[in-house]
């Protein structure tokens, strides 16, 4: 049996694939490569030695999921593919409904065609909006997103929950993911944004090896320690590592289970490159300029229930997220293209 990966060549997909070939599950992936290049999943083979069956192709596109479930029998889905830049998303709110909700309506249905009924979902801390306090538990409000990116997660999450109480058949994870930085520790995958990095990390990491000229510090007027917005940083093998215990719980237990996935830490701006110069060894060049749309001051998870009830937690802390996503990034200075 085979676990269908969507979007798996992506940057989070794929350190999620490497862990789960090394736990020696049989892997799928779907990806349309929008945003990803299948020299990552090149990479994943070399790293474990085992190779997974890749289709390139679109979530929102029925027959195509149709044949690869037909091809293959598959036990579970981990759901990554989709839009995932929060400035893109208030000039593109069609676009981000049309790929995030209808494409995993789509994938919902070509799921119980084929008599497969559990999946993990890669949601967002964008769904609590602007928390009106910290740290921010699963059990806070939703649905005062400040974006649609955020706001088309929030329907994801919403229809996986009647859909669960709909037919016991179905259980699902759905993981409200913090900030995801770092790379793999051999520096051989980690993020390749296409353009010009929506993230701080890569954004930081484009700087030190010269491909960008200097950060764009979005606000430093926010009501943080020094200005700049708070953040909660996870890094990714850690968070990748959670998708497994995460298919643990669901193979257990039906129903639609949520659980935040971060270190409940929150780091500035700033203090994120001041971090990331130690790593590198040299100072970095920025600029203050004006706020974007749809950003918050601050944001940082409450972990607890994570560890109580999938036994997961981040163990990496800021030196390893920052020295590791600076081997990636200097041993790759222009990505999967390098």
């Amino acid at each position: 049996m085979s676990i269908l990966v969507t979007g798996g060549a992506g940057y989070i997909g794929s350190h999620t694939v490497l862990e789960l070939l090394q736990q020696g599950e049989d892997i799928v992936v779907v990806d349309n490569l929008a945003n990803s290049s299948q020299e990552s999943l090149k990479r994943v083979a070399e790293l474990t030695g085992k190779a997974c069956s890749f289709y390139q192709g679109d979530i929102l596109d029925k027959a195509f999921l149709d044949s690869v479930f037909a091809k293959h029998s598959i036990k579970s889905v981990v759901h990554f593919a989709g839009l995932k830049a929060v400035g893109e998303s208030t000039v593109k709110p069609v676009e981000y409904y049309q790929v995030n909700v209808q494409g995993t309506l789509t994938l919902l249905d070509a799921m119980r065609d084929a008599n497969v009924f559990k999946l993990v979902f890669s949601s967002s801390a964008t769904v609590y909006g602007d928390p009106a306090s910290l740290p921010i538990q699963e059990d806070f409000p939703v649905g005062g997103t400040t974006n649609p990116y955020g706001t088309s997660k929030l329907m994801v999450e919403m229809v996986l929950q009647d859909v669960a109480k709909s037919d016991e058949r179905w259980s699902f994870a759905i993981l409200r993911y913090f900030n995801p930085v770092g790379a793999h520790e051999s520096g051989l995958i980690g993020e390749d944004p296409n353009g010009i990095p929506n993230n701080l990390l890569p954004y930081i990491s484009q700087v030190a090896v010269g491909k960008l000229k200097e950060l764009a510090v979005f606000g430093d007027d926010y009501d943080t320690k020094d200005g700049t917005g708070v953040r909660d940083y996870i890094h990714v093998v850690d968070l990748a590592i959670g998708h497994l215990k995460a298919l643990n719980k669901i193979n257990k237990e039906p129903g639609a289970h949520v659980f935040n996935l971060g270190t409940g830490n929150g780091y500035s701006v700033f203090e994120m490159l001041k971090a990331f110069e130690k790593a590198c060894g040299h100072d970095l060049a920025y600029k203050v300029v004006p706020r974007r749309p749809g950003d918050i001051a601050a944001c940082y998870a409450a972990p607890e229930k994570a560890l109580a009830e999938l036994d997961w937690q981040a163990v990496r802390g800021l030196d390893a997220m920052m020295a590791d996503a600076w081997r990636w990034q200097s041993k790759n200075p222009q990505g999967y293209t390098s």
